[in-house]
């Protein structure tokens, strides 16, 4: 395994992270013990939960996946060894079963203390704001929601203050922001330079091969400023791994039982760009999958991908994908498709 720090800490965390948001819903209880057991003596000791996992969100699965990372940590004792992060959920109707007032000071106590009991622990590692309150081009939207979007901001001094009091009670070490903009993350990150309060570590947004929009901003905000990004979705919701092509539905498979997480991965232009990424990977006796993840790793403004399995099988390859180098050639090649079709996923 590869480690780096966390940005602006002295915490170590493996490049590769676990995601976990399929616990409670296509994975039970001893999969996800299973899953942990196996990342951490690989090497993996950063896991990446939220209090809305697992998805798809019901109020008959909230809260499910924290549970059983809790029960694994009373289980194991292995706490101590483990990374943790987690996020508060955003308002709007996917959500209305969880609450309703945002990262309001009342929601994010509320969202913290239930957290905490859920995962069994007295703090919380990496502590983010899962999506803005305002409405901005994520999830699928590729450009800026206009006619939606709410003309007021997020108050950032009143989140970033009731975050600092949860350092301050050693509830949460570092902060972090996820599904955010260049212009919201400056803001935070002004805010907490002007009044001394918590800055904000990483920003966990989607990126993978057939979703490059990070770059057009977020990368130079990420290197210049030093706020690491977590990738999510680094293999499209599957569709990276090239097994939905040709109309495949594999059994059990996510897409297939979900199948509108996947829906924004698979344009016309997406699933050619997959062909054309399986042609580099066959080539050069990769897996899509390995020349997918080893994409990401080796990204200067990435301190973490967070792969996420159904089986052990999945999270092996996986998690190996750390090992895998590629050449200029390679990386040249990929530049080659993605000059042709760039980001046809939005």
């Amino acid at each position: 395994m590869k480690y780096t720090n966390l940005p602006n800490s002295d915490i170590k965390v493996s490049k590769i992270c676990l995601g976990t948001m399929t616990w409670g819903n296509q994975n039970t209880e001893a999969d996800g013990h299973a899953q942990m057991d196996f990342a951490l003596e690989s090497g993996v000791n950063f896991f990446d939960t939220a209090e809305l996992y697992s998805v798809p969100a019901t109020p008959e699965t909230y809260g499910a996946t924290e549970k059983i990372i809790g029960s694994w940590f009373k289980k194991t004792g292995n706490r101590d060894k483990v990374v943790l992060a987690t996020k508060i959920a955003g308002s709007g109707d996917y959500t209305a079963h969880i609450r309703k007032d945002g990262f309001s000071k009342r929601a994010l106590k509320e969202a913290l203390e239930g957290s905490l009991k859920r995962l069994q622990t007295d703090y919380i590692d990496l502590y983010q704001l899962h999506w803005p309150e305002r409405g901005v081009n994520c999830f699928g939207v590729r450009d800026y929601p206009y006619k939606y979007a709410r003309k007021e901001a997020e108050n950032h001094l009143e989140i970033l203050e009731t975050l600092n009091e949860f350092v301050k009670e050693g509830k949460v070490k570092h902060v972090g922001l996820s599904n955010e903009t260049p212009w919201g993350t400056m803001q935070y990150l002004q805010t907490a330079k002007e009044r001394d309060l918590p800055r904000m570590a990483t920003i966990q947004n989607s990126y993978s091969l057939i979703h490059r929009a990070y770059e057009y901003g977020m990368s130079e905000v990420s290197l210049r400023e030093n706020i690491g990004l977590l990738v999510y979705s680094p293999l499209a919701q599957g569709v990276l791994s090239g097994k939905y092509l040709d109309g495949n539905k594999p059994e059990g498979a996510r897409g297939t039982l979900f199948p509108r997480f996947i829906a924004r991965y698979m344009t016309e232009g997406s699933l050619q760009a997959v062909k054309e990424y399986q042609k580099i990977a066959e080539k050069h006796g990769l897996t899509l999958t390995q020349l997918s993840l080893a994409f990401i790793n080796q990204l200067p403004f990435v301190t973490s991908n967070i792969i996420g399995a159904t089986n052990l099988t999945q999270l092996k390859e996986n998690i190996e994908s750390i090992n895998i180098e590629l050449s200029d050639a390679i990386l040249s090649e990929i530049e080659s498709v993605h000059s042709r079709i760039p980001n046809p996923a939005p």
